[in-house]
């Protein structure tokens, strides 16, 4: 909760100024933009953008109402082949009969240099596409023509919606961001919620402007009388006053967002703006709320046709579900019957969603569904057996973490269980997942449990308890290097669901040849599995292998690794600063347990010492002890890592630790001749 308090007080940074917004407009490519070789202040940048100036415009219709117009014009420079995927862009649009969108691109140009003068390849009709993302989104997308290294490239795109809803916006990306704007108009009857994230903030200018909707209508009139009278047209004009605000975001100069080793989604920290439409409140109506708490939030979504009532029908599953649970007493009985239950009749069809899209009784039936139609079956279920359970809204890590109410921010659900031994956490989405260990896509810090009477409260997502990963070798050398042993590996809990999931639809042919792959090219026979399908054992695996360049021969002596394979060779922390938390997703214990047998003949010049590092705070400890005795050497190694998440405040000392764990393991056995 901490982490989460410390990076919401930098998002709720904002600094405002006035500042006046520079001239930019399309299809005024300069020479010198196009002579650029390399960015000014990234040169190692492969694109720039250039500029990119964006509006939301929520503005009356006399048809539809109020819409959400969007406009956004970009100039990006390309400056390296690595630079070539900037040239394809892609919008997406809600496609549903409930929420429809428009996007439509213009002005889509590449710019060359071509002998001292500009050279214009406008895009073709072939270069512009529109595709299906799924049943609920589609996206138009351009490949801009004649693109190299040197090029300028520019577009314009409109996204027009019905929905008064404000897209979020970027004002970094993976490639440095030399100006970007953004701008809102929002009329006084809609309220928003506005939230800035990130690590740099843009300037901030905000004013009132009066404006005016212009109404024209018109009505037959008839004059009336005993001889019918006349009959005209007469037409009226209403004008309504109403103030706007205008809000506009500049940044200048802003570098790119570099991703890191155990970074959960780089978007959680990109900078960026988000608006969430809190409050409507037109004249003589009504106030509709909509999101102002996360308690009004999950109240709103248990209130969805598609969400809570979905929980009250138990008619198609009841019959089964007697079946199911006879002569289970216990509540630890029941919940895994009723999750094998329906993980073995419900296939997920990789829709995420808290909601349901068949509807759980349709689901059922078809026996597929979405994420909302899974779980919230699951919850049902365990309340037709008795059992106090409730939905967990989520996001996932790809998701992004929620940071404030707003309906959008989850796009998952899961089921929570009381016990009178403590909570307990289901997805049956995945066939490997168990209680309490869910799939890793949704250990993204906090979730909201959501009650019958629609209040809610914060779940803590991430693991407690440590998954295991242990590896027993015994492996002999002989007296020109080659090396053959056998390996066991047992691994728990989250070790074990990952593993299972990577093994999952893949031929045994096609993961050995990459176990030999990854492993320093070593041939691998004999190989066995234990407990793939038993999921509540630990998942095993034991092999024999060899491998001719697993030691060095160097003047007659034998130098080697004493893990082989399995050697921490680099330390994924690199980074003198490092901006973001370190999210390793669960707590996790590696052990390796070693024998290793010298060649006859040899006797050890040197072996590694022992040693033991351990980090303040309980957040881990690795240690390593080798013995010799006579011609065998015992080697033990422990890696520990107590902490899911560690703050950026205590990156220093992981950093440190890594390095430190790196330097042992990567020393190597000498061996000479007696």
């Amino acid at each position: 909760m901490k982490l989460i308090k410390l990076f919401c007080l930098s998002v709720l940074s904002l600094f405002f100024s006035r500042v006046a917004a520079q001239e930019f407009k399309l299809g005024k490519v300069s020479i010198a933009e196009l002579e650029q070789k390399v960015h000014p202040k990234d040169s190692s940048a492969a694109a720039a953008i250039l500029y990119k100036k964006g509006s939301s415009r929520i503005e009356y219709n006399q048809n539809d109402g109020f819409v959400t117009v969007t406009d956004v014009e970009t100039r990006i420079k390309i400056y390296k082949k690595e630079g070539y995927d900037w040239a394809t862009h892609e919008v997406w649009y809600y496609n549903n009969p409930n929420l429809s969108e428009k996007v439509s691109f213009n002005d889509a140009v590449t710019y060359n240099l071509v002998n001292g003068k500009i050279e214009k390849t406008k895009i073709k009709s072939e270069g512009m596409f529109d595709e299906v993302l799924n049943k609920f989104r589609g996206q138009k997308k351009i490949t801009m023509p004649n693109v190299k290294e040197g090029s300028v490239i520019e577009f314009k795109y409109t996204i027009r919606s019905l929905a008064r809803m404000i897209r979020e916006w970027d004002f970094q990306t993976s490639i440095p961001v030399n100006y970007s704007e953004f701008t809102t108009y929002i009329p006084e009857y809609y309220t928003f919620n506005s939230q800035q994230k990130g690590y740099v903030f843009p300037k901030v200018t905000v004013e009132k402007n009066s404006k005016s909707i212009v109404l024209n209508s018109k009505e037959r009139v008839s004059s009336g009388g005993f001889g019918g009278g006349v009959t005209k047209t007469e037409f009226s004009t209403d004008k309504i006053d109403y103030m706007e605000t205008k809000t506009t975001y500049i940044a200048e100069n802003f570098p790119a967002i570099k991703d890191e080793a155990f970074v959960n989604n780089i978007e959680n920290y990109t900078s960026s703006v988000q608006y969430e439409l809190s409050m409507v409140k037109f004249p003589n109506e009504t106030i509709k709320s909509y999101s102002t708490d996360w308690n009004s939030v999950a109240k709103t979504i248990y209130d969805y046709d598609t969400f809570g009532p979905e929980l009250n029908k138990t008619g198609y599953f009841e019959e089964d579900l007697k079946t199911v649970l006879a002569g289970k007493n216990t509540t630890d009985e029941k919940i895994l019957a009723i999750l094998n239950h329906v993980k073995s009749n419900i296939k997920w069809n990789k829709y995420t969603g808290y909601d349901c899209d068949l509807g759980v009784k349709k689901a059922y039936k078809e026996k597929t569904g979405n994420i909302g139609d899974i779980n919230l079956m699951l919850t049902a279920m365990l309340r037709y057996a008795g059992l106090t359970a409730n939905p967990v809204l989520v996001s996932t890590r790809a998701n992004g973490i929620a940071l404030f109410p707003n309906r959008t921010a989850f796009n998952y659900v899961i089921t929570h269980v009381e016990t009178p031994e403590g909570s307990v956490l289901l997805d049956a989405s995945d066939k490997y997942s168990v209680p309490n260990v869910l799939p890793f896509r949704t250990l993204n810090w906090y979730g909201r449990l959501i009650r019958k009477d629609g209040t809610s409260e914060e779940v803590d997502l991430m693991p407690k308890k440590s998954s295991n990963d242990m590896v027993f070798m015994n492996y002999s050398i002989d007296a020109e290097g080659k090396v053959t042993g056998k390996t066991r590996r047992q691994c728990t809990d989250y070790n074990a669901l990952i593993t299972r999931d990577n093994m999952d639809g893949v031929v045994q042919e096609e993961y050995l040849e990459k176990l030999e792959n990854e492993n320093n090219k070593i041939e691998v026979s004999e190989y066995e599995r234990k407990n793939e399908k038993d999921i509540l054992l630990p998942m095993i695996e034991t092999y024999t292998f060899s491998g001719n360049n697993l030691c060095e021969m160097i003047g007659g002596k034998i130098y080697v690794n004493p893990m082989l394979f399995l050697t921490n060779r680099e330390n994924p922390f690199k980074q003198e600063v490092r901006e973001y938390p370190v999210d390793f997703g669960f707590p996790f214990t590696d052990k390796y347990n070693i024998t290793i047998k010298i060649p006859e003949g040899f006797m050890v010049e040197t072996l590694p010492t022992p040693a033991v590092i351990t980090m303040e705070d309980n957040i881990g400890t690795f240690k390593f002890n080798i013995v010799a005795n006579g011609g065998t050497l015992q080697l033990v190694v422990s890696h520990q890592i107590n902490e899911p998440i560690v703050s950026t405040e205590k990156y220093e000392m992981l950093k440190e630790y890594y390095k430190g764990m790196v330097a042992k393991e990567t020393e190597k056995i000498v061996l000479k001749r007696i």
